[in-house]
């Protein structure tokens, strides 16, 4: 996990997370290994706002994911492919991660880029997502990074007020094309699935012309 994170910073300013860095080297070696084995382990301290911090309503993770293309894509190895960045908890949390991420539109290859409540795993088996679905937005080259920051920002700031509706956004870098998605927990909820769409289009400034897709996550099981 740290080395993760680290991955992602130029500098040192503004840890995500002082204490649980100090206290990982003060546990030692072997507890260290144990929270690398498993990233939800218990043991890993809250991620909370610091001090003179904007907390956000919810804390979030992103995860990063990548694959190569032609090859089957079990749930197992989709897991195994989804790797946790880091979690935030306030406004400027986030801009610490989000400032050191590639954009979307400069990422290669089959890749994406998952922004999730905290512990809500961007997998449609996970128990928030497996009665819900998502609204699927296709961008041409070019509009990605533009898209997929005014999608999140929107997410964070509570935007699209329909409650806890909301699990998650992703953003899916493809060889044609770019593909944004925002994940919510009841597929059958029409008035819900209806103010999200609203929202979406308004905030992502849409062109009127854009399609649109819901898909129930049982549909994209079957």
């Amino acid at each position: 996990m740290n080395n993760k994170f680290d991955a992602l910073k130029d500098d040192d300013s503004g840890d995500h997370d002082q204490n649980e860095e100090n206290g990982a080297q003060k546990d030692g070696e072997k507890e260290k290994t144990e929270r690398d084995k498993s990233q939800s382990s218990s043991k890993r301290k809250a991620v909370v706002p610091g001090p003179a911090e904007h907390p956000l309503q919810y804390n979030y993770t992103f995860w990063y994911s990548r694959r190569t293309p032609g090859r089957p894509t079990s749930s197992q190895s989709y897991e195994q492919n989804v790797k946790q960045i880091g979690t935030f908890a306030s406004v400027e949390q986030f801009w610490r991660f989000y400032s050191h991420m590639v954009r979307p539109g400069d990422l290669t290859g089959h890749s994406d880029f998952h922004l999730f409540k905290e512990g809500i795993k961007p997998m449609w088996e996970d128990d928030a997502n497996k009665n819900g679905g998502k609204w699927i937005i296709r961008l041409r080259k070019g509009l990605a990074s533009r898209c997929w920051e005014n999608l999140i920002l929107a997410m964070l700031g509570e935007q699209f007020m329909v409650g806890e509706e909301i699990c998650g956004a992703v953003v899916s870098v493809r060889f044609q094309e770019d593909i944004i998605s925002i994940w919510n927990k009841t597929a059958s909820d029409q008035a819900t699935t209806a103010r999200i769409r609203d929202t979406l289009r308004r905030v992502l400034n849409l062109p009127p012309n854009t399609i649109m897709e819901y898909k129930t996550h049982t549909d994209s099981i079957n």
